[in-house]
């Protein structure tokens, strides 16, 4: 599992949203965005995406978790989680997979 977290003061919730719904699938050849869940209370929002993507290096499908919040006009918070870059039963033997999945988010947050 890999994971990133970050504080972001995005001035637009929905044009970040947009940026890594379009960027992900357009990052690789095999992802997807498998679905995704929005909420609002008050001037809160929180919005969840669900992505996946075959593996060559793993030989598997991984998935991404990305989950966006915010409160009012505040900063953007993101959490990302990948899961899923192992064959083995009892431990993970390799997480490059889940990490260059990650990498493809990270560019598009930070460029």
């Amino acid at each position: 599992m890999a994971k990133y977290e970050k504080q972001l003061m995005w001035a637009d919730f929905d044009e970040l949203l947009a940026r890594i719904e379009r960027g992900i699938p357009e990052g690789s050849v095999s992802a997807s965005l498998e679905d995704g869940s929005d909420f609002a209370d008050g001037n809160a929002r929180c919005s969840v995406r669900v992505f996946e993507r075959y593996s060559y290096t793993g030989g598997n499908r991984l998935s991404l978790a990305v989950t966006l919040f915010q409160a009012a006009d505040g900063p953007v918070h993101i959490s990302a989680v990948t899961s899923g870059g192992s064959r083995a039963m009892f431990w993970k033997v390799n997480t490059w997979g889940e990490e260059a999945f990650l990498e493809k988010l990270t560019e598009l947050i930070e460029e």
